[in-house]
């Protein structure tokens, strides 16, 4: 891809923070073998509070709302999502398809995350306007109701529970966009000439309290994806992963990616798509 596209497409990060922290550098010793990450005692009560949380996830109250929606009658249309949208795995199937995107639509001409897809279906296929889908997106304020699109990519994500990651990165389209979200994830720029691997490119970093996983490795890479949908503790609602790449930007001091853009898609199919072989285990709880 051509450099001038990547700068244009602009760097983001992926799981949050400006301020990245590198841990002092070791002595000159003989480096020791990797030992295993020794989590501090605030880490690990958020971790058992997480837990405890996911015991009764509120997740499942928007999993259940983008169920009905997949299968109601919509739009300018009067046509449902299950009688005419194709995820990846056939029209109205959804079982396994949220693990194996993004991933090309021939009938778009495109690499598609989750929520991309939906959005186009909804449009071409249901008849609403995408400008009022993306007029209002996400959750947010003390609104208790979220889109309709955030119900349907939770309930879409749902139905891959438990099941490995497997973008399909051998597909030619689906490789380029993986090539240019990897230029776009070590291209700095900003008022920090920060990129996103300034703070997910290496192990060993963390913000605040926040442990930053490292998107180049599996291992780092599926925490970046894991718990996406998520039902966010500290506003009380549920979000997407498009909004997370979207509060990146604003944390960079970037300015705001256009709603299911291509920089968008390209950066999750760098990240998903490094995260593959791992289990994805669903909707989750976010701080």
């Amino acid at each position: 891809m051509n450099r001038n596209i990547i700068s244009a497409l602009c760097a983001l990060t992926v799981m949050g923070g400006a301020f990245a922290q590198t841990p002092k550098k070791p002595s000159t010793k003989a480096a020791a073998a990797p030992t295993i990450e020794e989590k501090d005692a605030a880490t690990l009560e958020f971790e058992k509070f997480r837990a405890e949380m996911e015991e009764s996830n509120p997740a499942e109250l928007f999993e259940m709302k983008g169920q009905e929606q997949w299968k109601t009658k919509r739009g300018p249309k009067n046509v449902s999502l299950a009688e005419t949208c194709d995820l990846g795995q056939g029209i109205g199937k959804v079982d396994g398809a949220y693990v194996k995107m993004p991933r090309y639509f021939a009938d778009a001409d495109a690499v598609m995350d989750a929520e991309r897809r939906i959005v186009w279906c909804m449009v071409e296929k249901q008849g609403f306007k995408f400008d009022d889908i993306a007029k209002k997106p996400f959750q947010g304020g003390n609104d208790n109701s979220a889109p309709d699109i955030t119900n349907l990519v939770t309930s879409v994500a749902t139905h891959s529970r438990n099941m490995k990651i497997a973008v399909p990165l051998d597909d030619p389209k689906v490789r380029d966009a993986y090539e240019v979200g990897k230029e776009i994830a070590a291209y700095r720029a900003g008022p920090y000439d920060f990129s996103c691997n300034t703070c997910h490119g290496a192990d060993g970093k963390r913000i605040r309290m926040q442990n930053l996983p490292n998107l180049t490795t599996p291992q780092g890479a599926i925490k970046g994806v894991q718990g996406w949908p998520g039902y966010r503790m500290t506003g009380g609602v549920m979000l997407t992963h498009q909004w997370r790449m979207g509060d990146c930007f604003r944390q960079q001091r970037f300015p705001q990616p256009k709603y299911a853009s291509d920089a968008v898609a390209y950066l999750l199919t760098y990240m998903t798509g490094n995260a593959n072989g791992q289990v994805y285990k669903g909707p989750g709880i976010k701080r």
